[in-house]
Parts: C-alpha cells; sequence; structure tokens
C-alpha cells in the first residue's frame, strides 16, 4: 500500500469511528461488532468512505480487497450490509435477506436486537475477498 493510499485509509477509518460513535446507539454498536467481524475475517481489508453528497456528508463505509467486499448502511431503523457480488456467493445459512432479485447485489438488513451467525457472515465476507481476488488475478493475465 502507498503512503498516499495508507494515509487515505487512516482517515477513512477515524471518519468510521466517528460515524460509529456518533449514532451512540445500537446502530453504532452492531456496525462496530459487523466492522470487527471484517476485519477479523479479512486482516488485511481496505476501509474506504465513499458516496458523499450533501443529503449524506459523512458518506458510506466500504469494505474492500481488490474490489468491494460490502458497504455498512445505517439507516433510522436498520443497518444495511450490501455485498457488491453477493448474487455470485453461496449463503448457506440464508443472512442475504434484502436485493435477492437482482444480478449482482445481495443485502443483509439487520433491525435492533437481531443477531447475526458470525461463523456465517465471516464465511460470506471471506467468499466475497476470494472472488474478488480471482476476477484481480483473471483481470492480470
Amino acid at each position: 500500500m502507498t503512503k498516499s493510499a495508507r494515509r487515505s485509509s487512516d482517515s477513512a477509518t477515524r471518519l468510521i469511528d466517528a460515524r460509529i460513535k456518533a449514532l451512540g446507539d445500537w446502530r453504532g454498536k452492531t456496525l462496530s461488532r459487523l466492522r470487527a467481524l471484517i476485519k477479523q475475517a479479512e486482516p488485511g481489508v481496505d476501509e474506504t468512505i465513499k458516496w458523499r453528497k450533501p443529503s449524506n456528508p459523512d458518506g458510506v463505509p466500504v469494505w474492500e480487497r481488490n474490489g468491494i467486499i460490502c458497504t455498512g448502511e445505517t439507516y433510522k431503523d436498520h443497518l444495511r450490509l450490501t455485498f457488491a457480488k453477493g448474487a455470485l456467493l453461496q449463503d448457506r445459512k440464508g443472512l442475504f435477506n434484502a436485493s435477492l432479485k437482482g444480478n449482482a447485489m445481495r443485502a443483509i438488513i439487520v433491525r435492533e436486537g437481531e443477531e447475526l451467525d458470525k461463523e456465517a457472515f465471516t464465511a460470506l465476507v471471506r467468499a466475497a475477498v476470494a472472488l474478488n481476488e480471482r476476477r484481480a488475478a483473471a483481470a492480470r493475465r
């Protein structure tokens, strides 16, 4: 990772930390736990912030490794983790519960009091990373 990319990642990490703290409720705690699971599943994950705009000045936390793994959006009554290539992943435990009809993305909506199967979530993150790595390797050939 270049110094510039490392600074950008450090900045994004601080922004995500601030976002979690600012939420100050179950959404922040849940996003923090899910973020830790993502980092545990893929220690080399890059954190970024994308899609900043006037209606969402904080942007959206994004976890990447050779492409987007997933995003972590917060709403008033739920969190939405969107896997960019979720339609191509095997979801043996049925965690995906939104965006099920699309050709690419799949999402997991988490509401207050709900707990995700940690092992199944970790498996999805690892599968997304493996898919991104296969696609990156194919593109290099």
